[in-house]
């Protein structure tokens, strides 16, 4: 048998390792803004064009490379961050597995010009496919600029996978925030399509969150510090009355670099532990310092992930830092006992009695006024005035004694009239009464709704229920243009960060189809003066959060829907929660509406609605 094993070549094994490491356009930003920051760069600019698909750029002012080295950087396993692998676990860079780059350049155009600060000229290269075009000599400043053209275009497969810009584009700036709120110290910019996204200056770290979520940001911060042998924990929690459902604000760092840990996120909830709403996520910005030795972070291909040695010292630490924080600065109740004693009500203060308050008994408003009446009883100048009274008051007394008169002879009138609503509301009554007899819904515990049918008996989830018929009725209003609304007394104000502006900028035009009316929708403030009908005012933040939620975290394909999404979202919201109590009318009207509906039996999330169970399906449970 001849021998079937042989070694791939390198254009192909790069490809294949490239479907490792970049799996989007944001994944080639995280790569070429780590290897800035470890270039000691301290102005970094991100270009990106259609969401990254045609273009990438990042310009650094950087130590630059050699021409040897530029040529080096796109080979395999080629980097300037280890020797060994005990080094792997004293990391201090980004980067380190050599593989970025030649990743890169295997599925894309890229052209690098570097330079370093004492060469007279610098280096141009030209990769396409793993193949190198040219390399020249060119003028450029310190640093390196490195740009990436038409994504995938030699696996036209992998491109195809790719979502639509406004979800790429999402992605991308996931990995700005990440990189630039690690790194307060370097001035950050990104463009996309030409227009400038973010301009983030050189900064403290408090400084830096509030330029990349919005000036509404800063009054939200709770600073955390904590200092031990085992970490060091610096940064801000959000409080809890401004947590939001999305997790878009939850950032923890370990030594500058971005990490995903599900354990160090519980410690930071349970800290939370009764201060949140239902469903609201903590926001958190904290930066763990640790010894390098102490983690591993060579545990998945995107880094993200690190294995420490010791979590649950971390968890304890992390918890109770938190918890100290949102203590100290009154939110959360805690007992401190470093208080000062001086500050607080002294004891003796309780034996002292309560403040008293004199009143004088011989005050009376209207003790002049009968003293002038009796002085002008006993001929003053104002003789007169008592017998103006008294003609005042009798003339009073005859219009009351002419009212009574007047209803005495409409008695009979009024007796008529009663009459003649008592049979009227007897006979409502009665109606009533038939229909109560007549009822054939029931609710078991707060949450479905038993029918009964000619077959046997019917189930229905209240919530999924509702909302098939709220999603059917916003999508017609949405399709069709024509949602009511109703106008708001006072004007309702709402912040948000610049990316979820733009979220709603996007969706404004379907959200004013259901009712929904703008005033002003820029410089992260939303004016709305006009609701939808049946929508409280107290709800409107919560649906307009739901609605960037589910934008940001669902990832919708190349026939994704804003309308569709919308309608999902707004019914999720108002639908009728689990555990709300329903009367007979509501009942009915629901299982009435539901079935009115196009598609009855699933949910907008395609979760079925109702079940129905025969008589002999009954009767056999009884076998």
């Amino acid at each position: 048998m001849a021998d079937i094993i042989q070694l791939l070549p390198d254009h192909v094994a790069n490809q294949i390792a490239a479907g490792e490491v970049v799996q989007r356009p944001a994944s080639v930003v995280k790569e070429l803004l780590e290897n800035a920051i470890d270039a000691e760069a301290t102005t970094i600019k991100l270009i990106v064009k259609d969401a990254g698909k045609t273009l990438i750029q990042v310009i650094d002012n950087g130590k630059g490379m050699s021409a040897t080295d530029a040529r080096l950087s796109f080979e395999r396993h080629a980097t300037s961050k280890i020797r060994n692998a005990e080094d792997l676990f004293q990391l201090n860079t980004k980067g380190f597995r050599g593989e970025a780059l030649a990743s890169i350049a295997a599925i894309a155009h890229v052209e690098l010009k570097t330079k370093q600060e004492n060469d007279e000229l610098g280096t141009c290269i030209e990769i396409e496919g793993s193949e190198v075009k040219s390399q020249d000599v060119v003028v450029t400043p310190k640093g390196t600029s490195l740009a990436v053209k038409n994504l995938f275009f030699n696996i036209p497969a992998r491109r195809n996978f790719l979502k639509s810009n406004a979800v790429e584009l999402r992605h991308v700036i996931d990995e700005f925030h990440r990189v630039a709120l690690a790194h307060p110290s370097i001035t950050f910019s990104m463009f996309h399509n030409g227009s400038e996204t973010f301009n983030l200056p050189e900064s403290n770290y408090r400084q830096r969150i509030v330029n990349v979520f919005g000036v509404k940001t800063n009054e939200k911060l709770v600073p955390v510090e904590e200092a031990t042998e085992v970490l060091t924990i610096s940064g801000f929690v959000g409080k809890p009355e401004f947590a939001k459902k999305s997790r878009n604000e939850q950032f923890f760092f370990v030594n500058n670099r971005f990490i995903k840990s599900a354990y160090l996120n519980h410690a930071i909830n349970s800290a939370f532990e009764g201060l949140l709403k239902d469903g609201a996520q903590p926001s958190y910005f904290l930066n763990l310092t640790v010894n390098p030795q102490t983690i591993d972070i060579n545990i998945h291909p995107t880094k993200t992930e690190i294995k420490f040695d010791d979590e649950h010292t971390l968890y304890a630490i992390l918890r109770s830092a938190v918890k100290h924080s949102l203590g100290q600065f009154n939110i959360a109740p805690v007992l401190d006992f470093e208080r000062d004693a001086n500050l607080d009500t002294p004891y003796n203060y309780q034996q002292k009695s309560a403040p008293s308050v004199e009143v004088d008994s011989n005050f009376n408003p209207f003790k002049d006024e009968v003293v002038t009446s009796k002085s002008s009883s006993s001929g003053s100048s104002f003789s007169g005035s008592p017998s103006f009274k008294k003609d005042r008051g009798s003339s009073w007394e005859s219009l009351y004694v002419g009212l009574e008169s007047k209803g005495n002879q409409s008695a009979s009138n009024f007796s008529e009239v009663t009459f003649e609503s008592e049979p009227e509301t007897a006979s409502i009554f009665d109606n009533d009464n038939e229909v109560e007899h007549k009822q054939t819904t029931y609710q078991l515990n707060n949450k479905f709704i038993i029918s009964t049918i000619k077959s046997g008996m019917l189930v229905i989830d209240q919530h999924k229920a509702h909302q098939r018929v709220l999603y059917e009725e916003y999508l017609q209003n949405i399709t069709v243009k024509e949602g009511v609304s109703q106008q708001l007394l006072f004007p309702l104000e709402l912040h948000f960060s610049k990316q979820e502006i733009q979220l709603i900028q996007q969706l404004q035009e379907d959200l004013e189809a259901t009712g929904f009316v703008f005033t002003h929708v820029k410089d992260e403030i939303v004016v709305i003066t006009g609701v939808p009908v049946n929508v409280p005012e107290s709800e409107v933040s919560i649906i307009l959060e739901q609605l960037i939620s589910d934008v940001e975290n669902e990832v919708p394909d190349s026939h994704f829907s804003a309308a569709d999404l919308l309608a999902k979202s707004m019914a999720k919201s108002l639908a009728i929660k689990t555990g709300q109590t329903l009367t007979n009318t509501e009942q009915e009207h629901l299982v009435n509406r539901l079935f009115a509906c196009k598609e009855p039996s699933v949910s907008p999330t395609n979760k079925t609605t109702f079940i129905t169970m025969t008589v002999d399906e009954l009767e056999k449970k009884f076998m």
